[in-house]
């Protein structure tokens, strides 16, 4: 009918399959993004803090520098010092040994005296006698060896300036033969050992030549003597 006019119905809206659905809340990938430039603020402040780790480093290393050269030091002197006792307490061990050497060897020194005043005046005349001085002798002998091995040695005096570092002047006397402050005879024997004295020479020492005749008073060539009065 070209009268009728009926409403016009909506169109109906398609229906939209789970292929076509819009998920609610969809997640879109992250995009990187370049780091933004470093202002010049934050150029400074790194380069600040780069200047402020080496001066620590530095102070630091000074510091074990410092450290070392002291515990080196320390361990030097404690060295030395080890050293200098290690070397004074072999000499006073040295010196100890060789003391008690000598106070024994000073007790035995008389022994020897009257072994050798014995030996001078044997005079054998008999075969007897001849053998019971070879055994005398090879005794003596024995004991000198003794003595040497253990670096005792006889000091020699006679003609020998007097020194009283060694000798002991018991006599002077005046010699034509000898200048002054000579040693002229050995009236007891000094011994030695290693150079360290055990016991001093007893001397006879030398006053020089004495008064000549010729200057006595009353010998006809000396001068008159002027008269009191």
């Amino acid at each position: 009918m070209s009268g009728d006019t009926s409403p016009a119905q909506p169109s109906p809206e398609p229906i939209q399959g789970p292929a076509d659905a819009v998920p609610a809340a969809e997640t879109q990938p992250e995009v990187a993004h370049p780091p933004a430039p470093e202002t010049p603020l934050a150029e400074e402040n790194g380069e600040a803090a780069s200047a402020s780790d080496q001066q620590t480093l530095e102070s630091q290393l000074a510091a074990l520098k410092s450290e070392h050269e002291a515990l080196r030091s320390q361990y030097m002197r404690i060295a030395a010092d080890f050293d200098n006792y290690r070397k004074r307490q072999s000499r006073d061990q040295e010196e100890m040994r060789l003391q008690i050497t000598c106070t024994t060897l000073s007790e035995i020194l008389p022994v020897v005296d009257n072994f050798d005043r014995a030996r001078q005046q044997l005079n054998p005349q008999t075969d007897e006698a001849q053998a019971l001085h070879r055994s005398y002798q090879g005794l003596y002998k024995q004991l000198v060896d003794v003595f040497k091995q253990l670096g005792v040695s006889p000091m020699r005096v006679e003609g020998e300036a007097f020194d009283p570092n060694l000798h002991e002047a018991v006599m002077r006397e005046p010699s034509d033969e000898h200048p002054e402050d000579v040693v002229t005879e050995e009236l007891q024997r000094g011994y030695q050992l290693h150079g360290k004295v055990i016991r001093h020479a007893l001397v006879k020492v030398s006053m020089g030549p004495g008064p000549k005749a010729s200057d006595s008073p009353g010998h006809p060539g000396s001068e008159p003597q002027e008269q009191a009065g």
